[in-house]
């Protein structure tokens, strides 16, 4: 049977993307009592390309946004495995801190990192509502545009 979490999915004709696997020597999710905390999850399009670029100068906000959503499917994928498959698990998004490679006058990270947190609410409803910092950074791994990492409260 398919759970509310991903019905919800289906309806708005989401695809989760496998959960990426970690690109150095760390681990994708650290489970904490009744936290998943989700390492940093970096933007890539479904088609395993990176979402390169500086906001504020190779990349307009809209493309921010469309990264950070990206981010924000690779999150939904890393606590689903951490939850063994099931979404329904997620009692609520605690936090999430997002990270903006831009230039020095570049101000409108709170727009781009909205790309993740309007998906968390989409998919979760209230329980996606979560505490939030975004911030800017002079570069980020491989050249992408956005990295986010969560907090989720499960059972």
């Amino acid at each position: 049977m398919t759970g509310k979490i991903e019905a919800r999915l289906a309806e708005l004709g989401i695809t989760l993307p496998d959960a990426p696997k970690p690109a150095a020597n760390y681990v994708p999710f650290v489970r904490s009592g009744g936290h998943v905390f989700v390492s940093g999850q970096i933007s890539q399009g479904p088609d395993g390309v990176l979402i390169k670029g500086r906001l504020g100068a190779d990349l307009a906000v809209a493309e921010g946004v469309a990264a950070a959503r990206r981010c924000g499917l690779a999150l939904i994928a890393q606590v689903r495995a951490a939850c063994g498959g099931d979404l329904d698990r997620i009692v609520r998004l605690v936090k999430l801190v997002g990270f903006v490679n831009s230039t020095p006058d570049f101000t409108d990270q709170p727009e781009v990192i909205n790309g993740c947190s309007d998906l968390m609410v989409e998919v979760f409803g209230e329980a996606g509502r979560h505490a939030r910092s975004a911030v800017s950074a002079a570069s980020l791994p491989r050249g992408v545009a956005v990295e986010i990492e969560a907090i989720f409260e499960v059972l």
